[in-house]
């Protein structure tokens, strides 16, 4: 079942953000991933938190395609670079319609 990633991001400071995204994207890709949206361009329609500066959502083929991602050797680096340049909310929504069922 298809999983998706979505992360809203508030960049405290943008050093780390070109590195980021050039090596990000192939491990993400590697992972069978593929970026549906990137983007600046967030509107908030409802809730209590604060609008994010960019919101990026994320398909996977599979829950074990994000596990086997986000927990690799490879990202480990990077991970800690987001994570001290910024805040993050990371959320995983499994591709299902339980209204469906």
């Amino acid at each position: 079942m298809k999983h998706y990633v979505v992360a809203e991001l508030n960049v405290a400071e943008e050093s780390w953000v070109p590195s980021y995204i050039e090596n990000v994207t192939k491990l993400v890709e590697q992972a069978g991933g593929r970026y549906l949206a990137r983007t600046g361009n967030v509107e908030k329609i409802e809730g209590e938190r604060a609008k994010p500066q960019l919101g990026v959502l994320i398909e996977f083929p599979s829950k074990e395609a994000v596990t086997t991602f986000y927990e690799s050797a490879e990202y480990a680096p990077f991970l800690e670079q987001r994570k001290a340049g910024g805040q993050t909310e990371l959320l995983l929504i499994a591709g299902e319609d339980i209204a469906q069922g």
